[in-house]
């Protein structure tokens, strides 16, 4: 039986980077490099910006998202947001679980796993990140490490419910370090995820679901990532903050959708 062809998914990670002036610029002159891809492009941006960039984007192909949300649906919770709050905003997807989250700010997977349920709820896209420390990759934990990640922040989700989940492998010793998984390295580690959600789901649910790589990826490797079978897309930091080098990105992704 034929593979199913997934969607190539480049998402550009913004952090907490940016005015909405110098975003809004930014959009405009990346969307006709959009329009003339097939690749789909997706922007994770702070807050502030997520109605407004909906707003510019709105009749082009470039999707806007959000970088977290809280696990409740609404309360006393100062400094916080809500999925249905994103949703309205114009965010058709949510970053969860990064590891900057996890780390500073102590999210566990089970806090994880609620948010997945909420984004789920409310209709906004889950982009769920995984990852392993150094010290853990170089214990040769890797497989138990992601196996445990996936199996607690979906706990308790049918296929169904997650059927339009992406999970982000971010390598954590890769991310802002300039150090990146080998493309090899980086395809064994997503043939193991997929194998893995076939045991925790199914087969064909597997085989549909995008993972992207994320971890230090810029114009000189992104391609070499996403020629991997089993590399579906790119989540991309630093690199997405340049119109220069996201654009090449972009670009650079046709030889994966021709191929």
């Amino acid at each position: 039986m034929d593979q199913p062809k997934r969607a190539l998914i480049l998402t550009g990670n913004w952090k907490m980077n940016k005015t909405i002036e110098e975003a809004r610029s930014f959009i405009e002159q990346l969307i006709p490099v959009v329009i003339d891809n097939q690749a789909d492009v997706w922007l994770a941006v702070p807050f502030t910006m997520i109605y407004p960039l909906s707003q510019d984007a709105d009749a082009s192909p470039l999707v806007i998202g959000a970088q977290n949300m809280n696990d409740a649906s609404e309360g006393a919770f100062t400094g916080e947001i809500a999925g249905k709050m994103l949703k309205e905003a114009g965010a058709k997807f949510v970053l969860l679980g990064h590891s900057e989250r996890r780390r500073l700010y102590n999210e566990d997977n089970a806090c994880i796993n609620r948010k997945v349920k909420r984004a789920v709820e409310v209709g906004l896209r889950p982009v769920l990140c995984i990852g392993e420390t150094l010290q853990e990759y170089e214990e040769g934990r890797t497989h138990e490490i992601l196996q445990s990640q996936i199996a607690e922040c979906l706990k308790d989700l049918s296929s169904e419910q997650i059927q339009s989940l992406i999970l982000a492998y971010e390598p954590v010793w890769a991310i802002g370090t300039g150090r990146n998984a080998t493309p090899e390295i980086a395809q064994e580690v997503h043939h193991f995820c997929r194998q893995y959600l076939a045991t925790l789901f199914s087969d064909e649910f597997a085989q549909q679901i995008v993972i992207q790589y994320g971890g230090s990826v810029n114009p000189a490797n992104a391609n070499d990532l996403i020629s991997q079978p089993d590399i579906d897309g790119l989540l991309v930091g630093g690199a997405s903050l340049s119109l220069e080098s996201f654009s090449q990105i972009v670009n650079d992704s046709k030889s994966k959708i021709q191929s």
